[in-house]
């Protein structure tokens, strides 16, 4: 398996970068159809991702074969302003892309790791992979859910599960994160067809850098390099 840091691949501008990420998706979403019948799209949540989903949207795919889900989610319904589901719904699944089928990470479950379980299952019945993948990463070097010092962080970041959707609660003592999180784990991401990690900004890129050098066992950048995933950094500095 390979340790390397993937290269930083730079745009001028937030233009060609968001046409840029969305291209490899659709890329990779397009490959999946030609070679099963079927893809499956995991994108995230956050301001950054709009743009790309925007351009997205409008691509020419056979969109009634792909699912939709999501890398992470609050754990609260549609109808809340934080819900991950309620942005990708409103960016992506318009358009020639509304034709896609939408896979939640929520369920009304009585726990968050009772949603998790709910959301596997989902997953499972998808195929159990992942065809393309959209992650962002928090100026705190986490991706997905996966926060500096949650307690599960470390079963997030095992290689050695299953794909899996894990429960992640509430950071303490006003650590992140502010709500309970259900969040896919490490394995998925290894296994993806094509994953695009897409950063704007001086600051993401210093995380970057800093947080693919640190310890696979606490960095999930670190620990996706440790993996041997294969996975492109696009950047621009002004999005």
């Amino acid at each position: 398996m390979s340790e390397v840091a993937p290269a930083i691949e730079t745009f001028a501008d937030g233009e060609t970068w968001a046409y840029a990420c969305a291209g490899r998706l659709t890329d990779a979403i397009a490959s999946a159809i030609a070679d099963t019948g079927k893809a499956v799209f995991a994108g995230s949540g956050g301001s950054t991702p709009a743009p790309i989903y925007r351009r997205m949207a409008s691509a020419d795919l056979d969109w009634a074969r792909v699912a939709v889900t999501l890398i992470d989610e609050r754990y609260v319904p549609e109808s809340s302003p934080d819900s991950n589901a309620a942005l990708l719904k409103q960016t992506l699944l318009t358009g020639p892309a509304a034709a896609a089928r939408f896979v939640p990470l929520f369920h009304a479950a009585v726990t968050v790791d009772r949603a998790a379980a709910l959301a596997t299952r989902s997953l499972v019945r998808e195929g159990g992979k992942l065809d393309a993948v959209l992650l962002g990463m928090g100026e705190d070097g986490h991706i997905c859910s996966m926060f500096p010092e949650s307690p599960t962080l470390k079963t997030l970041l095992s290689p050695v599960l299953r794909p899996a959707v894990l429960g992640v609660p509430r950071g303490r003592d006003g650590a992140a994160p502010n709500l309970e999180r259900l969040s896919i784990n490490l394995p998925f991401l290894m296994t993806a067809r094509r994953v695009v990690l897409a950063l704007t900004g001086a600051a993401k890129r210093v995380v970057f850098e800093r947080e693919a050098a640190g310890d696979p066992a606490t960095r999930p950048i670190a620990a996706l390099i440790a993996a041997g995933a294969s996975f492109d950094v696009l950047w621009t500095e002004k999005a």
